[in-house]
């Protein structure tokens, strides 16, 4: 909206001055790159870095104007342009966005052939887009900081809601629905994730202090692992066995025996109504309509939380009760947190322990301390950007060499090209892929833009107005498919192209064969200058995942072990964020079109066992961070022996990936409960329900680190026998 918004206000204003289209084409691109390179949280910082673009932007263009004769020299100038530019990305956003504007509008002069004696026209029209657009981001288009974070929290609001639903569906699907029930779970799952992330990259500058943000962030993640174990407990429940958490991130995975729920009359109506009902409660919190019906419906879900109020039914079944009770404890504290009005005045006893229980948590947490770690960055050539910016240059040149064959007017459709494939990809294969999805795109835009000039020819205004709705849907789509943004890019260049009086269908397939030359040689570069090979891309950061996951993990045990507090949340979101950047990273080993079938199912495989460590790692911090506020669950310092053996198992798995020849192995033993064996203590006395769901958590962890090691190629022995003493549990 606010590039759209700024390219329209751009126009209105050029169209008052009688201006040829020339320049109102540079007035929407000056506009566009205005809007969309700035990328900073804080106005103020907004405000400065679109201050120091302006005349950036008027620099570039100057030169783009006195080199258009000069070809030599004008190719050596952007060359140097390209480097700086992606090099500059080393200094944050404002240098990101300051080597972007001066690179788009260095581009722009090309584009629309800028000269000398159009130049101080041209440099008008720039300072109009600039102008235009600040008053687009500042006034029409308001947005702060806590703006963005209060509609991420209705997101997530949203996203939570319709997991539940998602959750009802696969309790109602029958055994031929059950895979497709199950799947809209996974993908619920993963979205109310993504927007967790999302909250938590953005809770610093849209909250009043340290403390609040600390608060929202352990009740986005309380509701978040609430919500993810609602759905492991149903799937329990449709089981004849115990579900793996496996079956929640493992795409294809189906459910153990799926029947239909083993319970029937009453109670399973009961359970469906709950469902339904947490629902609403979510959706529509009790202070925004409903009144006492809402506040009997929360009253009710917390309830089952007391094994007195559970319903008669299978265990099965029980525990999806109690999780509907956790989840709705979970959305209160949201609620409570985000200073939403609270009617008291009809609470049970249930809901008036819920709400003690989460004061005393809040009270806990505005009163721990952030501890802060800070990661050696590396230097010279090992410098993300400084790889990055020789090989730009490298791909760029070859480029230019080439288009300059193709066309002497129209190279820096390849360079561009070669830009884009490098813009936030770190290795060979990642650069490949969105070469591809560019190629595809810019093919079927080419249709579409054929079609389109047919329809509406030189006519500008129709022209420009449909530019405007490609450039919305170019910048709607950028974060959800390449291919879609490089199909409206095309299509809107097809229109342009028409206004300046330059079109022809033989223009558009010129730009397909730039577009392919841009891909190969961003992918030449990539190759045989300082390539990063996408294996040695993912294992280094499968390290990463692996060592924060022994760090959150360690941590949240020493913790339950009766242990000093820590920053539990932040490290487990420390090892959400890694997760993330492995999962990017490893979309070309998944992509459809691999044809290395069989590496493509064990990445699968691998990333959803470390999605399942995730989970229970959040789990566990979630429980530790219980402990400071609860003074009738103590720590039990056993549990730091039922981690050693975990954790022990990760470094034997990350020595084998820095040192293949690493004589590192996993070790198996007893399970993880027979560890907390104290001699002399009756079977009464051995553990309480708190410890009990730690050590499901610890079991469930410890299977699938042993699972991780056998596709990374770590020898896994045999597992060992269980003591004929140990009680099955």
């Amino acid at each position: 909206m606010r590039t759209s918004g700024s390219i329209a206000l751009t126009l209105a204003v050029l169209s008052t001055l009688d201006l040829p289209v020339r320049h109102l084409v540079a007035g929407a691109l000056a506009a566009m790159v205005a809007a969309f390179a700035i990328r900073e949280k804080q106005r103020r910082r907004q405000a400065v870095t679109l201050a120091l673009g302006l005349p950036v932007a008027l620099v570039s263009l100057s030169l783009g104007a006195l080199l258009h004769s000069r070809v030599v020299a004008g190719d050596l100038f952007f060359l140097a342009l390209i480097f700086c530019a992606v090099y500059s990305r080393r200094f944050g956003d404002r240098g990101n966005a300051l080597g972007l504007i001066g690179f788009q509008t260095y581009f722009m002069s090309l584009f629309i052939g800028a000269t000398v004696p159009a130049l101080p026209g041209l440099c008008g029209v720039v300072v109009i887009a600039f102008l235009c657009s600040a008053l687009v981001r500042f006034v029409i288009v308001y947005e702060t900081p806590a703006g963005i974070l209060q509609r991420l929290r209705e997101a997530f609001r949203v996203r939570l809601a319709q997991l539940v639903e998602a959750q009802l569906e696969l309790l109602d699907a029958g055994p031929d629905e059950v895979g497709k029930a199950l799947e809209a779970v996974r993908e619920g799952t993963a979205r109310l994730h993504e927007t967790a992330m999302m909250i938590q990259s953005r809770l610093q500058e849209g909250t009043s202090d340290e403390a609040v943000a600390q608060l929202v962030q352990r009740r986005i993640a309380d509701a978040e692992i609430a919500a993810e174990r609602l759905g492991l407990l149903l799937l329990n429940a449709r089981s004849a066995e115990r579900a793996s958490t496996l079956t929640l991130h493992l795409p294809g995975a189906t459910v153990p025996a799926s029947d239909r729920l083993p319970v029937r009359g009453d109670t399973a109506e009961t359970l469906r109504r709950d469902l339904r009902a947490l629902t609403l409660l979510v959706l529509r919190p009790v202070g925004e309509g409903g009144g006492t019906a809402l506040a009997q419906i929360r009253n009710r879900l917390l309830g089952y939380r007391e094994e007195e109020n559970l319903p008669s039914a299978p265990p099965a079944v029980r525990d999806v009760f109690r999780g509907i009770g956790e989840t709705a404890r979970a959305v209160l504290g949201l609620r409570i947190a985000l200073d939403d009005p609270q009617d008291e005045s009809d609470d049970t006893p249930a809901t008036a322990r819920s709400r003690e229980e989460l004061a005393a948590e809040n009270a806990a947490i505005e009163g721990a301390a952030e501890a802060e770690q800070e990661e050696q960055a590396p230097t010279g050539l090992e410098r993300p950007t400084t790889r990055a910016a020789v090989q730009v240059s490298v791909g760029s040149a070859l480029a230019i060499v080439g288009g300059e064959f193709l066309s002497s007017h129209r190279w820096y459709w390849a360079v561009l090209t070669c830009w884009i494939v490098f813009v936030n990809t770190s290795s060979t294969g990642e650069i490949l892929v969105k070469g591809y999805r560019r190629l595809l795109g810019t093919v079927l835009g080419v249709g579409a833009g054929i079609v389109l000039v047919g329809l509406i020819g030189a006519a500008t205004w129709p022209a420009l107005g449909l530019v405007l709705v490609f450039v919305f849907l170019m910048f709607y789509t950028a974060s959800l498919s390449h291919t879609l943004m490089s199909f409206f890019v095309t299509a809107a260049l097809g229109l342009l192209y028409s206004l300046l009086h330059a079109y022809s269908p033989e223009v558009l397939l010129l730009r397909v064969e730039e577009t392919a030359l841009g891909v190969a040689s961003g992918i030449v570069a990539a190759m045989l200058v300082l390539p990063v090979r996408t294996g040695h891309r993912t294992d280094e950061l499968l390290v990463t995942v692996l060592e924060r996951l022994a760090d959150a993990t360690a941590a949240a045990v020493e913790q339950l072990s009766g242990g000093p507090q820590a920053d539990l949340l932040d490290r487990a979101r420390a090892l959400d964020k890694a997760l993330g950047d492995l999962r990017g990273a490893t979309q070309p080993l998944t992509h459809p079109i691999t044809p290395m079938r069989t590496r493509r199912s064990t990445v699968q495989y691998v990333m959803a066992l470390l999605e399942t460590c995730a989970y229970h790692t959040r789990s566990l911090a979630a429980t530790a961070e219980l402990l400071p506020a609860h003074p009738s669950i103590a720590g039990d310092p056993r549990l730091r022996r039922a981690c050693g053996r975990i954790t022990r198992n990760i470094a034997a798995i990350i020595a084998r990936l820095k040192d293949e020849h690493a004589t590192a192995r996993i070790e198996r033993g007893p399970s993880i409960a027979s560890l907390l064996d104290t001699e002399g203590l009756p079977d009464a006395f051995r553990y309480d329900r708190v410890t009990d769901r730690v050590l499901r958590h610890l079991q469930r962890l410890d299977e699938a680190v042993v699972g991780l090691a056998r596709p990374l190629g770590v020898p896994v022995p045999d597992p060992v026998p269980e003591p004929a003493s140990e009680p099955t549990r």
